[in-house]
């Protein structure tokens, strides 16, 4: 039987991809205590890395968004993994960071970052507001355009 999350997830059209596995010498996510460190997260759907370039440059907001919310999917994804695939015992999402692969002049990185601060609103309720940090980053991995790690609170 479904919980709550997975039917609030299913509402909103997402079904949650097999978790990435790293590809560098680190882990998708560490557990201590009651919390959950996910490693950053890109945006990648079966494989394929999507939204690759600069926000401010071959990239609008919107693709930044787009991007950033594709990165809160495959947070969420790790979060159900660390959880035995029991996403209603998150009781916090703590916080996230976000980086934005962008232009030397470009300043909505929060914008940006609402992609996925949005996301999480919707999938968790009040459990998603959460604190963050949003960043420029001069370039990221493979070049796309948003990076995010998140922390997450759970019973």
């Amino acid at each position: 039987m479904a919980g709550a999350i997975d039917a609030r997830l299913e509402e909103m059209g997402i079904e949650l991809p097999e978790p990435a596995v790293p590809v560098a010498n680190y882990v998708a996510y560490v557990v201590t205590g009651n919390l959950i460190f996910v490693s950053g997260q890109v945006p990648v759907v079966g494989g394929e890395f999507k939204y690759v370039g600069k926000v401010g440059g071959e990239l609008s907001v919107e693709d930044g968004q787009a991007a950033a919310r594709l990165c809160g999917i495959n947070i969420i994804a790790q979060v159900k993994q660390a959880l035995g695939g029991d996403l209603d015992r998150v009781t916090r999402v703590v916080k996230l960071g976000g980086f934005v692969n962008s232009t030397p002049d470009f300043t909505g990185q929060p914008q940006v970052i609402n992609g996925v601060s949005d996301l999480i609103g919707e999938v968790f309720g009040d459990k998603g507001k959460h604190a963050r940090a949003a960043v420029s980053a001069g370039s990221l991995p493979v070049g796309v355009a948003v990076e995010v790690d998140a922390v997450v609170e759970f019973a």
